[in-house]
């Protein structure tokens, strides 16, 4: 992604990023299913004085899984404790978790895809039982210590749902598919943020930036900041339709929320490999980039506009795909 919009972000952008977060349900824009089947949930749960049944979200990056995570906490009125799934690399990294937990409390694991097979396995009877089983010792002298654990929820997020084991999945109670947002929730979003912000912006171009934000709150929200900075430095410091879109070309970010990366890789597959197919491995290597985040940053948003395919041999550009690369090469050419 271009150096703006980049996964990786400060202390001072992530602090802003959770300042724009809704924190309850009904602040939540899009997602309407997924938010009636919790809400459900949650005052069930609430009027049984039980620990919600365990959560799996799933969906790509910038959805809004970690921020449903937190509002389950709200909502219930309970302690939340988050931690990576690649964090968790030893048994007792998960034990001291679980047991520091109280009654009804929230465990969010964040990438639960990538946690190893030992924790798995002390997670099957915490989740199912609430129980932790330690073994002591070693050989012929080894026994089992057993630990209550009080009622908790494991609300788990995961971009590959298709990287979980079955008993891993099969554990939780509620899975939930968030998908992408269309322009006009996003454009709700942006207002919101502005407003959160402090930023003065006309619904116009609170429009053109959702339109242009790949179906995603978090880009929307990182756009959004990046304008505001060209809107303060190089004007007034409002967001007009016209200001947005400068800086939206300052961005490279083009008509379909392309930016530079997602047009290198299309257009790599049609310069240097005819189209396709060509491997996940071979295409990572060309750009310079990881395979996983080609394939869970990248191909998602190509995928849902029709530009790339998987296919067993490879990846494959498509019609629609070829189209824009040329619109865009054309782009490029009328600027010099």
């Amino acid at each position: 992604m271009s150096q703006f919009l980049a996964p990786t972000e400060t202390e001072e952008d992530a602090q802003v990023e959770r300042s724009l977060r809704p924190s309850r349900l009904r602040e939540f824009v899009g997602q309407e299913r997924v938010k009636e089947q919790l809400a459900v949930a949650l005052d069930a749960c609430r009027a049984r004085g039980e620990a919600l049944d365990h959560v799996l979200l799933v969906g790509p990056p910038g959805l809004g899984k970690t921020t449903l995570a937190q509002i389950v906490r709200e909502e219930l009125g309970v302690g939340l404790r988050t931690v990576a799934g690649p964090a968790l690399e030893r048994k007792g990294d998960i034990a001291a978790i679980l047991t520091s937990l109280e009654a009804r409390d929230v465990l969010f694991v964040d990438e639960i895809h990538r946690v190893n097979r030992a924790i798995e396995e002390i997670l099957y009877p915490a989740l199912e039982d609430f129980r932790l089983d330690i073994i002591v010792g070693q050989g012929p002298a080894a026994r089992t210590l057993t630990l209550d654990l009080p009622p908790f929820t494991l609300v788990g997020a995961t971009t590959r749902t298709g990287l979980l084991t079955t008993p891993l999945r099969d554990r939780f109670g509620m899975t939930f598919r968030l998908g992408y947002y269309d322009a006009q929730q996003l454009a709700s979003i942006v207002l919101r943020s502005a407003a959160i912000l402090g930023v003065e912006i006309d619904d116009d171009a609170a429009s053109e930036i959702a339109r242009r934000s790949r179906g995603t709150p978090r880009i929307a929200n990182r756009i959004l900041r990046r304008v505001r900075d060209v809107a303060e430095v190089r004007h007034a410091g409002a967001i007009t339709t016209s200001i947005a879109r400068e800086a939206l070309e300052l961005l490279e970010v083009d008509e379909q929320g392309l930016e530079r990366i997602d047009r290198e890789l299309l257009d790599a597959i049609v310069t240097k490999f005819d189209g396709g197919p060509v491997g996940l491995s071979t295409l990572a290597v060309t750009l310079g980039e990881e395979t996983d985040t080609i394939e869970d940053v990248y191909e998602p948003f190509l995928l849902q506009l029709g530009f790339l395919q998987r296919t067993p041999r490879g990846r494959v550009i498509t019609a629609l795909g070829r189209a824009h690369v040329g619109a865009a090469a054309a782009d490029d050419r009328s600027l010099f």
